[in-house]
């Protein structure tokens, strides 16, 4: 059961990686990888809008600001990763 809840919680490290880098072209994308993004945007979404309000965007320069709630998730699977 731990080795089950290990690699989930890997897969949804890798998935949030990739919805973090590929949220910005989510209108370019085609196929199998849409299918993939539309898989992890409706597990992040609702997760992330949880914690939008608790943290604001970051600015980091002129007009680019780092999501911090996409961050605290991260380290929220790593901590449960962690855990495990």
């Amino acid at each position: 059961m731990k080795l089950i809840l290990y690699i989930f919680l890997n897969v949804l490290i890798v998935g949030l990686f990739l919805y973090s880098k590929l949220t910005p072209y989510k209108d370019r994308l085609t196929g199998r990888y849409l299918k993939t993004f539309n898989f992890f945007n409706a597990i992040f979404n609702p997760i992330l809008a949880i914690f939008k309000p608790l943290a604001r965007p970051m600015q980091v320069g002129n007009g680019i600001a780092v999501d911090l709630s996409q961050i605290i998730l991260l380290i929220i699977l790593l901590v449960v990763l962690k855990l495990v």
